[in-house]
Order: C-alpha cells, then structure tokens, then sequence
C-alpha cells in the first residue's frame, strides 16, 4: 500500500486497473485507492510482470502492507521467478515489497478525474470479462439509481464513465418509486416489528468521511477551543469590489467577499507568526509560508484545498486558485497536495445566511476563521441612525498557543484590513 498524501495512514482498494498476467511498464495505472483525502490512481515506479493480486477490491489496509506481486517479464507475456529481477522490490513505494511506513515517500499519483486510457466502449462492454471503467462516484450513483453501467456512455477521459454521465441517465422504466418509510397517519403506532421512528437505513462512512469525523473529534478533545467574535464594516470593501468589477475586461477573474478576507488573513498572519502555527508534542511550530485553507462543501463532506503563499498574491490570484482548486474539489479532480499544507482556514457560510457560528480548528492549525453573512443593517454614525453593511467574523483559537490578547490582537487586524480594503492590494 503506497502512501499517497503526507496524513495518509491505510487506504481501500476500489479498483485494480490491471489483471495478473499484464505486463506493467513505469508509469502504468495499476489500481485506484480511496486515501484520507482523495480517489487516486496509483501509477507503478517498477516495471514486471503482476504475477498476484494480494489484496481485494473493498479490502481497506495499512501503509507498507503488500497489495500485489510484480516479478521479472520473460518477454512471453509470463511471470518470471522475480527471485534476483530488478523490477521485484525496486522502489520502497511499489507494490511488491513494502518497508517502514514512516519511511516510505509519497507515492506518484494521478487524481480520479485522470484514469488510464481504456479501449473503445464496445470492447470494455464486459462481455469479455472485463471490468468497465468507470470512477468510484459514478458507481456508488449508479448502483442508487439503478443503472447498468455498461449501457451508459463514458464522457471521462478515455471514456471513462463519470458522476455527470450517470446524472445525466434515465432510470429503468422497471423501477418504481422508493418505498417510503414514513408511516400512514400522524402519530401513528409503528408496524409489528417496527420503532416508532420508522425504518433505520445505515450507511458506512468513505475513507475521507471517516477522516473528518476522526480529526474533528480528536481537535476537540485535544484542542482547548475559545471563541472571539468581531463585527466588521464591509462598507468599503463592498464599494471596492464593485469597482473591481467595473474596471474588469471581459474573462477576467472578479475577487469574492471571501477572497478579500483570505488575502486579510494572509496579510495578518504574516504580522502575527502564533497564529500561522501550531500546538504539537509539547512544542509550538511557527511556519515559514502562509497558505490559508478555504473550506469547500463537496459531496456529503467538507474539504479544505490551500491557497498558498496567499500573503504574496494579489486579489485576482487568489480568486482564480480559489475558483480552480474549488471546481476540482466538486469534481472530484482534486489531489491531496492540493489538500496539504495549509497554515490557517478561513470557513464561510455566509452565502447560506449564516450570520454566526464556531468552526472546529483542523489538526495541525493555530486557529479557524467562521465567517457570516454581509447584512445591512441600521448602524450609529456619529449619533446618526445610518444604513451599514456589516459582517461577523469568529475566530476559534487554540489556547495551548494563541491566548486571549493575541487572537483579539489578529481579529482586530482582519478587522482594519477589510474596513480599509485599499491596504489588500499593497
């Protein structure tokens, strides 16, 4: 088993891209692999013969353990012994032979979205056996929906089938409407055998669901969390914005809301060094480099991409990694070095009306920023009643590193930035 991000631990085999017997080159997709953070396609550093798949499509393991056997090409499409071949054991990342997980580097891979070239849809049919291409996603929605992924039309590259395709799909006419589970007459008795809340479907977690509700936990048991809360005038930054806007050409990137508070939060965590850091072992980790995590809702989960070095970008920068790393999160495009790496995480609910709440810190982190919805609302300005457009803003902070004064000391910074928007493009 491959380690394929830095935080990966085990990984679930969805799918092996080749059958024992195939001659492997470097560089050819062996299998796809549910990891902490995303689907990935394991691409193979030793060339061979797969003599034996050890591990089973489902079979989730740790890292270092042997998931498949590659020994020596004959040339005649056999496996050789692989007793004395280089392609057995020659990369600590292969397949074949696996050390020390600690030591093992990060394995080369591909995101989903990226799968293998496959033959032509008539032959990957699985008439003749074979398994047809298609990413997980796109399997789990098919087999709700009821569809036969052998009838539908891959649009992935290499015609590979992906979630829009089976969205896109009609169900079988056979199929009836759900059963409903919601029982006939209000306050109903429940059924012989039943529970009065009607019929319990359980469902098993993925890997990156499981991830999250395994860090969550752990920084709220580990991690004294308080919470300050500012409000601050978006007044300026809504009249700057909508000057950015005018002055844009046509295909050019407008910088969001959220952009002007990830490149105030970046210009603020470079003044306040504890706030870019970390609680860990004992010991505070102050980081070099500023790369702020901007919370995505992808599909039943939340995952956080990094917009890095995020101090030395412009607001269009930021804007355009944003949109890019947010679009391959919702497509599950993706890669976990894409997912790593961050310093600080700016979670936004605003655009859903949330005016307030607490965020859980990520792992790893000092402090998280929960940012609410812009509201006007009636405001006194100099002993008038005037209209203004203002926003809350909570920070959650570490007290093991970030105390009282200095995480008010970082808010209030955010705060000066966002009221005086000219200073984000210095």
């Amino acid at each position: 088993m491959p380690r394929l991000s830095d935080s990966m631990e085990e990984g679930t085999i969805l799918t092996w891209l080749k059958q024992v017997g195939d001659e492997i080159a470097v560089g050819d997709e062996l299998v796809e692999i549910e990891t902490d953070k995303a689907n990935m396609a394991y691409e193979s550093d030793v060339a061979g013969t797969l003599q034996e798949i050890l591990a089973q499509e489902g079979e989730t393991l740790p890292i270092g353990s042997p998931i498949a056997r590659i020994g020596e090409s004959n040339g005649n499409g056999s496996a050789g012994n692989g007793e004395d071949g280089e392609g057995q054991g020659a990369s600590p990342a292969g397949p074949v032979t696996a050390g020390d997980p600690r030591s093992l580097p990060v394995a080369k891979a591909s995101s989903e979205m990226a799968p293998p070239t496959v033959p032509p849809a008539g032959e990957a049919s699985g008439t003749n056996g074979e398994r047809v291409k298609a990413s997980p996603l796109a399997r789990r929605l098919a087999e709700d929906k009821g569809l036969d992924l052998k009838a539908l039309h891959g649009s992935g590259p290499g015609g590979r089938i992906i979630k829009h395709d089976v969205e896109e799909a009609e169900a079988p006419s056979s199929a009836g409407p759900a059963p409903s589970t919601q029982l006939e007459g209000a306050g109903a008795a429940p059924p012989s055998g039943g529970t009065a809340k009607g019929e319990t479907e359980t469902r098993e977690p993925n890997k990156l669901q499981q991830t999250i509700a395994r860090r969550m936990a752990e920084s709220k048991a580990t991690a004294p969390h308080f919470y300050l809360t500012i409000e601050i005038d978006m007044g300026k930054a809504v009249e700057a914005r909508e000057a950015i806007k005018a002055a844009s050409k046509e295909g050019d990137v407008v910088p969001s809301f959220n952009d002007m508070i990830v490149k105030a939060c970046a210009i603020a965590l470079r003044e306040f060094p504890k706030a870019n850091g970390a609680y860990r072992d004992g010991r505070y980790e102050l980081y070099s480099r500023v790369n702020v995590g901007v919370a995505v809702a992808a599909e039943e989960a939340l995952v956080v991409p990094t917009v890095f070095d995020a101090d030395r970008k412009g607001l269009r920068q930021i804007a355009a990694d944003t949109r890019a790393v947010a679009a391959k999160v919702r497509d599950g495009s993706v890669t976990p070095p894409e997912l790593s790496g961050g310093t600080f995480t700016v979670s936004n609910l605003g655009m859903y009306g949330i005016d307030e709440f607490d965020a859980v810190i990520n792992m790893g982190q000092a402090a998280i920023l929960a940012v609410g919805a812009i509201r006007e609302v009636p405001a006194v300005r100099g002993g008038e009643i005037v209209p203004a457009q203002l926003m809350k803003a909570t920070l959650s902070c570490d007290h093991r590193i970030l105390y009282g004064a200095e995480g008010a000391e970082f808010l209030a910074r955010v705060r000066q930035l966002l009221e005086e928007p000219v200073s984000l493009a210095l």
